[in-house]
């Protein structure tokens, strides 16, 4: 599979999904706060969501892939199956000896898809006995899991990006989110589908970066968000490594600077690319920024201060002459911190002028639609509750 990714914006010909499944069942009010979740999702409704989103891709030519799917192939050998669950109940801190080897014997007993569905889901106490109970056993019992699920897995955007002709798999910041990027990693290293594929970070690194901070502007800029889950230190490595060890085009970052909170938890939730010269923006983000110009030198990165407005910055380095940003919920104050809340920031282009937009964003959807945007409304009352976007 040739990944060629050098704009936010281009036609889109492949996507990478995942449907939502019982993984938000296995959600309860106790657990919210640390699966990164304000309200649980109502998964009939979510999945109907999720498959009218997945049926608008289709129907724009987009070629639809699930990330269960490729990870099945990826495990079809007995021995990587093995050492997938392995990894996967390490990087779960799974610490008790007892338990690890019952969960290790429990998920290799299902086929390979199940296992797969199992392990995203999360396993229950209830479930099994444990062939032996010690006093380590019966302290570590007392909670609903073995293994928390995965309802952030939805997101799909968040542990792998794709940038140019390779991928970043990431290295999640926090642990409820951390066992996501496994999936792909072995996926790339096992699917002969993705052979070949050149990885620039991978998710072993010691700093964060989630996919969500990641944009490809250009054949020639990335934008790399300084968020609250993607640190400067893993944007830095990035950059070397695409700058100095890969053939890539790209010769400029902008590392934008962004408040660290909840409400703007990744680049994408409030600024996207929707056209060549148009870009949708939270306006808390319009105004004077610090953003960080990092280049190529001659031996090292090159790095330079900007302190000015979004719209300058663009039309600086991306060479488009004037640049256009739209204010997410407009000029209302209100309508703009409501709408940015519920992802009205966060659309997903499918082609130049043509998005995908949570139909609950009507104040923002309609600017759009003003200033030229094709927007093709989803609905959306399940799966914003999990504060992303398409």
């Amino acid at each position: 599979m040739g990944i060629n990714v050098y704009s936010e914006v281009n036609q889109l010909k492949r996507v990478l999904l995942h449907r939502p499944g019982l993984e938000l069942e296995n959600m309860e009010p106790d657990l919210l706060e640390e699966l990164l979740f304000e309200d649980i999702p109502y998964l009939k409704k979510a999945q109907q969501e999720h498959d009218y989103f997945a049926e608008v891709l289709r129907t724009n030519g987009v070629h639809v892939e699930y990330i269960t799917d490729l990870l099945a192939t990826a495990l079809s050998d007995e021995n990587i199956r093995k050492q997938f669950v392995e990894e996967y109940l390490h990087l779960s801190e799974v610490k008790n000896q007892y338990i690890l080897e019952a969960l290790e014997d429990y998920l290799l007993s299902f086929d390979t898809k199940n296992m797969i569905n199992k392990i995203i889901g999360g396993v229950r106490i209830n479930e099994f006995r444990l062939k032996q109970e010690t006093f380590s056993t019966k302290v570590r019992m007392n909670k609903q899991f073995y293994l928390l699920p995965l309802p952030n897995l939805y997101f799909q955007r968040d542990p792998v990006a794709f940038v140019g002709k390779g991928i970043i798999i990431n290295k999640m910041m926090t642990k409820a989110r951390r066992r996501e990027s496994l999936f792909m990693k072995y996926v790339v290293k096992y699917n002969r589908d993705f052979e070949g594929t050149p990885i620039y970070y991978d998710m072993n690194n010691h700093f964060a970066i989630e996919g969500g901070d990641v944009l490809v502007l250009t054949d020639k800029v990335l934008a790399i968000g300084i968020s609250q889950r993607t640190e400067p230190e893993a944007v830095e490595k990035v950059a070397k490594k695409i700058f100095f060890e890969t053939d890539e085009s790209f010769d400029t970052i902008l590392a934008i600077n962004i408040p660290k909170k909840r409400a703007y938890m990744h680049l994408d939730t409030i600024f996207t690319m929707v056209d060549k010269d148009k870009f949708l923006a939270h306006s808390k983000l319009e105004s004077s920024l610090l953003v960080y110009v990092i280049k190529k030198g001659e031996k090292d990165l090159e790095v330079i201060e900007e302190k000015t407005s979004l719209e300058k910055i663009l039309q600086k380095y991306l060479n488009n002459g004037e640049v256009k940003i739209l204010k997410c919920g407009g000029e209302d104050e209100i309508a703009a911190k409501r709408e940015q809340w519920n992802d009205g920031s966060n659309v997903l282009a499918i082609k130049p002028g043509v998005v995908i937009a949570y139909d609950r964003n009507y104040v923002t959807n309609t600017l759009l639609r003003e200033n030229g945007i094709n927007v093709i409304e989803i609905p959306s009352s399940e799966l914003s509750r999990g504060r992303g976007g398409p």
